[in-house]
């Protein structure tokens, strides 16, 4: 395992980009490349949707074996993970939310999504039974093949959504009733982009979220899959957030 040593200020942070539910990691393939193009260390991690505890654990592992400062960034649930491994890695620099949930300290995905206007998500979702290493059963949830492009990516043309949903991955159903044990964006700075065209997380609620947290926040004409089909701008306002995150005054040490 890699030991992590103190980082100097100002130094690059590595972008570590967290998908959401019903996608993989493929879906900050434009993201990266803007990133890569301008000379910004970024990695997209696989995030294993089946639980916060698992979730954020695997995520602050993977951010340990880092060395020098980290900036998360979170799509949709992913912002649920990077709000908790923020807490736990001690070289993130920042939180990055696209179209994400920048949860309270014990609020659900449900409890804000519930004080909002509904959207197409709800109707959509599709149960599934599995079990889990305990042999219990357990369910996680798909989007119905025939809505995933008007709730997931209705600005993306109808072949590239019809093979996103069948390749899509599932949520434990857990994953959006479980409590937030923590908020980071509260001692860390964040940055927020707002798809103002979402299908899935009502872009007032992705604004409450993102005034509520301070976040320097911009406001994309895009779906919920606005890091595919507007990468450039979400990129953008990752760089943003990276050079802001090179000005960090504090040393952190192993």
């Amino acid at each position: 395992m890699t030991t992590r040593s103190s980082f100097k200020n100002g130094s690059t942070p590595t972008v570590v980009l967290v998908h959401g539910a019903f996608t993989d990691a493929s879906s900050w393939a434009g993201v990266i490349t803007e990133l890569q193009a301008t000379g910004i260390p970024v990695t997209a991690v696989a995030n294993p949707l089946r639980g916060l505890a698992t979730d954020a654990g695997y995520l602050a592992g993977v951010v340990a074996e880092i060395d020098g400062p980290v900036l998360l960034v979170g799509h949709s649930y992913g912002g649920v993970v990077i709000t908790q491994a923020g807490a736990r890695a001690g070289n993130v620099a920042g939180l990055v939310y696209v179209a994400a949930f920048a949860l309270e300290e014990g609020e659900s995905v449900l409890d804000v999504t519930g004080r909002f206007p509904g959207t197409l998500l709800g109707p959509a979702l599709r149960p599934s039974t599995f079990r889990t290493g305990d042999a219990e059963e357990a369910v996680e949830l798909y989007l119905r093949t025939g809505r995933f492009g008007a709730v997931f990516a209705a600005d993306l043309p109808e072949p590239f959504t019809s093979a996103a949903a069948a390749a899509q991955r599932p949520i434990a159903a857990a994953a959006f009733e479980e409590s937030s044990p923590g908020a980071s964006w509260k001692t860390l700075p964040s940055w927020y982009v707002v798809a103002t065209a979402d299908q899935a997380v009502h872009p007032a609620a992705q604004r409450f979220m993102a005034r509520r947290a301070g976040s320097d926040t911009v406001e994309v004409d895009g779906s919920h899959a606005v890091a595919l089909s507007r990468p450039a701008a979400v990129a953008a306002h990752i760089r943003r957030a990276a050079t802001a995150a090179q000005a960090v005054k504090n040393v952190i040490q192993a």
